[in-house]
C-alpha cells in the first residue's frame, strides 16, 4: 500500500530544490508544490500523531488501517508492543545545526510525561539511528578524556566559561572519578551566563582569525565560526571541543542510545527511531532548553567518534541490516546493482515501512513506483520489485520492528 507522507517545515532544513525530503516528497506526489524559499527538514513515515501517514488511496490514516487489521503487523510486534507501529521512519535535510539534545530512556521519559506532559508528549524513549545519505556532519558523545583536556589546555575562553577550578578538578581526576567531574564541568558549562558566554565567544572567533591555517584546524575554526553564524552568541557553539565531530559518508551510520549528547550538523540522512517526539534540549536553538534534566541523565561516557559508528550486518547479495539493540525498529539498506531486472525483498514477519531513494520499480500489484515513493508491507507479503531503467544502482530502505 502506498503511503502519503507529511513533510515537516522546521527552520533548520534545506531550501526549495536543495533539500531531499522535498525532491523526493515531489517526486512521488504530483499535487506537491515546491516553494524555493521554504525549509523542508524532515519526511514522517509512520503512526506519530504529529505527523502521521496516510494511505493514498483510502485516503485514511495507516494507524487507523492498523487497529482495523492488526494482522498485518505480525504476532511478535502485537506482543511486544500491542496494535501500533513501534518506530518512526525519516528522512532529514539539515541545512544548519540542530539542536544540541538528548534523548530519555523509558523510565525517564515515562516521569517526564507524567509531571510535564505539556513539553514531553508521550511516555516512550527515542533511540534513534541515522544513515547517511550525502556527506552528514554531527556531534555525537563526549569526545575522548585525552582531547578533552587538550583542548581545555588550549582554548582559555572555554576554561573560563566552565570555572577553573572545575577545570583543574577534572584535569587532576584519577580515572574513576571523570564520569562526576565531567558533569561538573558541563554543568557549569551548560549554566554559565549568556553575557559571559558571548563576550568569550567573541575573543575566541578574533583570536582564532589571526591563526595560521594548521593551528585554525586544530581548534576547529571553520565549524566554530559556522555555527556562530547560525546561532550567534550561543554555548552550544563551544560544544565541539567537549562532542565527537563526525563526517558520515553515504551509508555510513551513528546509533545513539538514550541520554547521548548529540547535534546533526549538516546533510541528508535516514532516521528511525522509536515513536516518540522526546527532546531534551541545551544549545543551538531558539527552543526551550531544559538544562536541569539534561545534566541529570547525560552518561558523561567518554569515547572515540569511531565507537560511535554502526555496522551493519549483511543479509543477502543486495540487502544489509542495522540492528541497534533495541526492540523498537531495525532499518534494512537495500542496493540493486545497474542490469538486474528482478529482486525478491527478504520476506518479514513483521509489519514494514519501505521508501525508494533512487531509480523506478514496478512492485505488483501497485502502479509504476518512483524515486520517493513509500510503501505500507504487511507482516508476511511476498513482494517482487520489478526494476524499470537498471542502469544505475536502485536504493532502497526498509524500517520494521526488531523483534
Amino acid at each position: 500500500m502506498e503511503l502519503k507522507c507529511m513533510v515537516q517545515s522546521y527552520d533548520w532544513g534545506k531550501h526549495g530544490i536543495d533539500s531531499t525530503v522535498a525532491t523526493l516528497t515531489k517526486s512521488a506526489n504530483t499535487d506537491f508544490i515546491l516553494d524555493e524559499t521554504k525549509p523542508y527538514a524532515e519526511l514522517w513515515m509512520g503512526t506519530h500523531p504529529n505527523g502521521p501517514s496516510y494511505l493514498k488511496k483510502e485516503n485514511k490514516s495507516l494507524d487507523s488501517y492498523i487497529k482495523e487489521n492488526k494482522e498485518v503487523l505480525g504476532v511478535a510486534v502485537e506482543e511486544k508492543f500491542g496494535i501500533q507501529l513501534p518506530f518512526l521512519f525519516k528522512i532529514l535535510s539539515v541545512n544548519k545545526a540542530l539542536s544540541i539534545q538528548a534523548h530519555p530512556n523509558k523510565e525517564r521519559a515515562v516521569q517526564l510525561h507524567r509531571s510535564h506532559p505539556d513539553i514531553y508528549k508521550d511516555p516512550n524513549h527515542k533511540p534513534e539511528l541515522a544513515i547517511a545519505l550525502t556527506p552528514f556532519e554531527a556531534l555525537c558523545g563526549f569526545r575522548p578524556i585525552s582531547e578533552i583536556k587538550q583542548y581545555l589546555k588550549s582554548v582559555p575562553e572555554l576554561r573560563t566559561i566552565i570555572g577553573e577550578d572545575k577545570v583543574l578538578e577534572l584535569m587532576t581526576m584519577d580515572e574513576a572519578g571523570l564520569p562526576a567531574a565531567l558533569k561538573k564541568c558541563f554543568q557549569n558549562f551548560i549554566n554559565c551566563d549568556p553575557g559571559v558566554v558571548a563576550l568569550q565567544l567573541r575573543k575566541l572567533l578574533d583570536r582564532i582569525a589571526s591563526l595560521d591555517e594548521s593551528t585554525r584546524q586544530i581548534l576547529n575554526a571553520n565549524l566554530l565560526e559556522r555555527l556562530h553564524s547560525e546561532y550567534p552568541g550561543d554555548i552550544g557553539c563551544f560544544g565541539i571541543y567537549l562532542f565527537n565531530f563526525i563526517t558520515l559518508q553515504p551509508g555510513e551510520a551513528i546509533y545513539l542510545g538514550p541520554n547521548e549528547p548529540h547535534a546533526y550538523l549538516s546533510g541528508d540522512c535516514v532516521e528511525c527511531m522509536a515513536c516518540s517526539d522526546n527532546v531534551i534540549r541545551a544549545g543551538l536553538t531558539p527552543k526551550l532548553k531544559d538544562v536541569t534534566t539534561l545534566v541529570e541523565m547525560l552518561t558523561y561516557n567518554c569515547e572515540p567518534s569511531s565507537a560511535k559508528r554502526f555496522q551493519p550486518s549483511r543479509e543477502d547479495e543486495c540487502s544489509e541490516i542495522f540492528r541497534p539493540p533495541v526492540p523498537d525498529f531495525a532499518v534494512v539498506k537495500i542496493t540493486i546493482p545497474p542490469g538486474r531486472a528482478l529482486y525478491n525483498l527478504i520476506p518479514r514477519s513483521t509489519a514494514s515501512i519501505l521508501i525508494i531513494i533512487n531509480g523506478k520499480a514496478e512492485i505488483s500489484p501497485l502502479k509504476i513506483l518512483n524515486r520517493g515513493s513509500v510503501l505500507f508491507i504487511p507482516a508476511n507479503e511476498k513482494v517482487i520489485v520489478k526494476v524499470l531503467c537498471g542502469c544505475h544502482p536502485m536504493l532502497m530502505f526498509q524500517a520494521l520492528p526488531n523483534v
